[in-house]
Parts: structure tokens; sequence; C-alpha cells
């Protein structure tokens, strides 16, 4: 046989036991490189509308679902943090894939007339730079963008202002979630309202099983667990509603246990601690009872009759600083019965106006 040609067993050539030997010049089937262009432009397309997509479903209706469409500095600063790694990857990822598949479709199609053979070839200094050297590039970008962004937006780090934040203190229940203000001796399911402008210090724990609690307009995610104290940091720059839920699974009513992060200006939400003051339910050991049993807030407003008028939420009034903590120390210690102590009135003289801040003190 000649080097220069290349050779197949033509049909029927085995069972005649005969020997031929074709040249596939004149029957080459070329694989156009223009299908390797439209696959490439169908993948491009697909992405367009998967982004299209995200965008839209970040502005659904009037309450804010995704960090794409941000409430918040934390928000903002991780969809910024989501373009950066976004745009490494598509430049040290995805865009040399795209650009290279239609090269390499033409460069090594079956039809190819003028081709290098070399059947001893064994290394390549050019291939192998181009084979580590990407994945080291890539692994060094997004390891810098990832080791800054973690410190910049610890969600333990108080966020800079000239206003004290608004402390809250949120207990997860199953399969609601408790928010109390201790500074204004209040508390609710299903709403938490904060003030435009002014930071939000959340201190967190569990009931029952572990829990996560995230509003993604806001920012951030941090996990609430039972026995222990966590601490998130948001902060709401305009008034508006963002979707808050329970990320981790724990029992049948999972998917209901959502509720809203409203912010509101400092005026409205005086307004609010007003009103939760003037028709909310005492929080006392009764009632407490009712929100530690296994259900979801429709249930609970069901077994509360004075909470059918609130509008899909509860509203608590006489919310005591020393609950959260009597809380935490119960779930620790394995005990079902909280303490008398639990439930005395939070001193509100002078919190009218959530400016107020004192200090309570938690068993860690």
């Amino acid at each position: 046989m000649s080097r220069g040609k290349r050779y197949r067993w033509p049909a029927g050539a085995m069972k005649e036991g005969s020997v031929q030997a074709i040249s596939i010049r004149s029957e080459r089937i070329p694989i156009p490189a223009r299908r390797s262009i439209r696959a490439t432009i169908a993948w491009g397309r697909r992405a367009a509308l998967g982004v299209a997509v995200l965008l839209l479903a970040a502005c659904a209706g009037d309450t804010h679902l995704t960090f794409l469409n941000p409430q918040g500095p934390i928000a903002d600063a991780q969809r910024w943090h989501f373009y950066i790694v976004l745009g490494v990857m598509t430049v040290l990822v995805a865009g040399p894939i795209f650009l290279l598949l239609p090269f390499f479709a033409w460069r090594y199609r079956y039809g190819k007339k003028a081709s290098k053979y070399t059947p001893n070839w064994e290394f390549s200094r050019i291939l192998e730079i181009t084979a580590w050297g990407g994945p080291i590039a890539i692994v060094v970008v997004l390891a810098f963008f990832v080791w800054r962004d973690t410190h910049q937006l610890d969600p333990y780090k108080p966020l800079v202002s000239n206003q004290a934040p608004l402390r809250v203190q949120v207990i997860g229940y199953d399969w609601k979630w408790l928010f109390i203000y201790p500074d204004q001796g209040v508390a609710s399911i299903g709403t938490m309202a904060m003030p435009v402008g002014r930071p939000v210090s959340l201190r967190m724990t569990s009931a029952t099983v572990m829990q996560s609690l995230f509003i993604p307009a806001l920012g951030s995610q941090m996990y609430a667990m039972g026995g222990m104290v966590t601490q998130l940091n948001l902060q709401a720059d305009k008034p508006g509603r963002s979707l808050g839920e329970n990320t981790m699974y724990n029992g049948n009513g999972f998917h209901q246990q959502q509720f809203t992060a409203q912010a509101m200006t400092p005026a409205a939400f005086r307004a609010w601690v007003r009103k939760a003051r003037a028709s909310g339910i005492p929080l006392d050991a009764q009632t407490l009872q009712l929100v530690s049993r296994r259900a979801t807030r429709r249930e609970l407003i069901a077994a509360l009759p004075k909470a059918s008028s609130m509008g899909g939420d509860v509203y608590f009034r006489v919310a005591s600083a020393a609950l959260f903590p009597a809380v935490v120390k119960a779930t620790r210690e394995g005990k079902a019965m909280l303490p008398p102590t639990a439930f005395a009135p939070a001193d509100t003289a002078a919190s009218g106006s959530g400016n107020t801040a004192h200090a309570t003190t938690e068993h860690k």
C-alpha cells in the first residue's frame, strides 16, 4: 500500500475473500463546519432564554424573589459577585469551547485533503501548557474573588451605618418563623418588618430541627440550629416586599414556611409597631404552646380566633426580651417547658421609635 492513501474494505469484499484497496478520496463524506456553528447558535439562544427567564422572575408581581433584583447592599454585592464569576467562566471556559468547536470541526473534518501524518507523535509543549494553564488560571482567578467577597459578605459582620441596628430575634418552628422585636416589645409570624436604610441584626435559633432562613432579594442565607445562636446582618434600601423562606427540609409543611420581609419607611415602621401593640395577641405561655405545635401558619391562625382578622399574619404584644435566650437554653437542655421568667414583660417605655438598643444576655 502506498503511504499517501487511506483504504477501507468495500461492501462484499469479505464475502468473496478478496482484498481490494479503494481510495476513500472518491467516496469521502464531508461533515460541514456549519453544523457545529448551528449547534453553537442554538446553545447560545437557550442560554439567552434562560437569562431572560431569570430576569423576568426577579420582578414577578410585587414581591421581590431574587438577588438579581437586589433590594439591599448585601444582595447587590452578591449580584455583582455572580456577574464576575459568570464573566470569568464565560471568558475562560465557555468562550474557548464555543469558539474552538467550529474550528476543530473544520480543521479535522473527515474529507480534508491535506493532513500531516504523524504516527509517532508523543508530546506537544503547547498542548500541555494549554491543558494545564487553563484550569490553573480559572482556579486562581475564581479563588481571588471568592476569598475577597467571602470576607466582605461575612453574615456576622455588622453593616456600617450611622444608625443603630434594629434587633430582631428569630425562632424557627415547624412550620413557621417567629420574629421578636425585643426593643419594641412586639413579635410577628408571617411578616418581618424593617425600616428602610437601617441595618437589621438578626439573631436566630431553632426550637426544633435545623432550619435555614433565606431572603434572596436582601441577600445571604443562614442556618438556625437548636440550642445555638447564629447571626445575620441585612439592610433594605427601598420600600418593598421580599420573599423569605426556609430552604432546609424539615417535614411536610416545609414548603409553606415562608414569610414576607416588608421594608417600609421609618414612619410606617413606627405605625406598624403601634398596630402590633394595639391589636396583637399576648405572647404568653399558652400562646407559645400553640405556636410550638407542628402546624403551618394557616393552621395556627385557625387555632387563634383573634388572628383571623390580621390579614394572614399573626401579631403579638408583650413580647419579652427574655423569651429568645430561654428558648435557646431549653432546646439545648432538651426541656419542653420554659420558666415563667421567659414571659416577663419587656421594658418598652422609650422604644416607640425603635432606636433604643438594650443588651440581651443569651446562653451560648
